[in-house]
């Protein structure tokens, strides 16, 4: 186990305007400064995910197989993994909100600031009848990006979306008193949304609290000090107070996580060398055992873990190499028996691991072609029910809702379905293959 000695930097809750707003004593770092930087040079620098144009196409010459091969290729595509019983609940061709008013729905679409074809749900949450996504908002014509669907509807049409908290609370970018790009997002036992609100180059990062259980009130309760480049966030309710543990990483190589404390309405920043924290997930709640906190990179395959997230409170963070991931991974998750989902950039599954035993990688659940950068989104409900999204740019349906009853069964992972190439290898079936990744990572940072 790698074992890190680290200095605490605790950030200012400065006015998002630049001002001297409310907050505690506190020197922003460093890397804070360059990414303003960085982020006046380059506004596509924020953006996070590939989004590819086209699928990637293999020639199969069936001639040049075996009879086992072709068998085996033939099953491989007409059978997809799945370790949990899915079951549809609504399909999309397209998505919409619930306007006002049609003129409003209209107009929106006249001026630009509605696109539908741009709509991408990045994170979710549920809680009682709500599932709450949050929408990618890099390119423009995304209205709202925190919306809610119900779980169930009478109607023979699939739901629209609504915005959460309300039209109003949404604003445009450098609206710094309204949720400009919702990131992150998760429930706590009492009812709250936590929203990370990524901000603007005029705002900073935000965060927010919507009281789910009373009319969605909404507080406004942290500004951090910087901008952009923070994406997911975990909730971790504690003796000693609630937490929340946000990553910070990306384009700019930033080797840290960012702690808040609501009792204290303190953050401060916890370095995590060599490790550009992309995805991030709390271990399930066991008696007697210290929590961890696992972290997915943001340019690696790789998978780490912080043993103890007690010491995140006192600023040090001791981690360890688990293993590697097959892909990139953009979002973890940890259900309560300790099994472990991730999802990946540019590929068509998603992967499972017992965390209670040795690191192994298995095909959670696979789907036949997908072509987005991030295909998926899911999360688990307080029934232990498995919520997902899935997300093809290119076909139709272009988005699913799915759901599993995994219950007190956890998740059950399935060996990985494989399929023959033309030379009679064996490869995993994926979107695109790395260089293609990188050789879009590429783009994103330059253009």
């Amino acid at each position: 186990m790698t074992q890190v000695a680290v200095s605490v930097h605790t950030l200012k809750s400065a006015d998002s305007r630049g001002g001297g707003g409310g907050g505690h004593n506190t020197t922003p770092n460093r890397a804070a400064h360059s990414e303003e930087r960085s982020h006046a040079r380059s506004t596509s620098a924020d953006r996070e995910d590939i989004r590819p144009v086209k699928p990637n196409h293999a020639c199969w010459k069936v001639g040049s197989m075996t009879p086992s091969l072709v068998a085996f290729f033939l099953l491989g595509i007409s059978s997809l993994a799945t370790a949990a019983k899915f079951t549809q609940v609504y399909q999309w061709n397209e998505l919409d909100f619930e306007w006002p008013t049609e003129e409003s729905r209209a107009q929106a679409l006249k001026n630009g600031t509605f696109k539908p074809g741009n709509i991408d749900p990045h994170f979710m949450a549920v809680y009682g009848s709500r599932i709450f996504l949050s929408l990618d908002n890099t390119f423009a014509g995304i209205p709202a990006s925190l919306v809610s669907l119900p779980t169930s509807s009478a109607s023979s049409a699939p739901p629209k979306l609504t915005p959460v908290p309300s039209w109003d609370i949404h604003g445009k970018e450098g609206d710094c008193d309204k949720i400009e790009k919702a990131k992150g997002i998760d429930v706590d036992s009492v009812g709250r949304l936590w929203l990370l609100d990524r901000g603007s180059f005029k705002c900073n990062i935000k965060l927010w609290t919507i009281d789910l259980s009373n009319n969605d009130q909404t507080k406004l309760i942290h500004h951090f000090p910087f901008h952009s480049l923070m994406h997911d966030l975990v909730v971790d309710e504690t003796a000693n107070g609630t937490f929340v543990y946000i990553s910070r990483g990306g384009l700019l190589d930033e080797e840290h996580i960012v702690v808040f404390s609501l009792e204290r309405n303190e953050s401060w920043i916890v370095h995590t060398p060599g490790i550009n924290v992309f995805c991030i997930a709390l271990s399930a709640l066991k008696d007697q055992e210290p929590r961890q906190l696992y972290l997915g990179e943001w340019s690696s395959n790789e998978l780490h873990s912080i043993n103890s997230v007690a010491t995140l409170r006192d600023g040090t963070a001791n981690t360890e190499l688990i293993g590697k991931l097959t892909a990139h991974p953009y979002r973890i998750l940890v259900d309560n028996h300790g099994t472990m989902l991730a999802a990946f950039f540019s590929v068509n599954y998603i992967s499972s691991w017992n965390t209670s035993e040795s690191f192994a990688e298995k095909r959670f659940h696979e789907v036949d072609v997908l072509n987005s950068g991030k295909s998926f989104t899911f999360a688990l409900d307080q029934n232990g029910t498995l919520w997902m999204t899935v997300f093809d740019i290119v076909r139709e349906p272009k988005y699913r809702l799915l759901k599993a009853a995994v219950g007190e069964k956890s998740f059950q992972a399935t060996p990985e379905l494989q399929v023959a190439t033309v030379s009679g290898e064996v490869q995993s079936r994926k979107l695109m293959n790395s260089s293609v990744f990188f050789v879009f990572l590429l783009a994103s940072a330059i253009l």
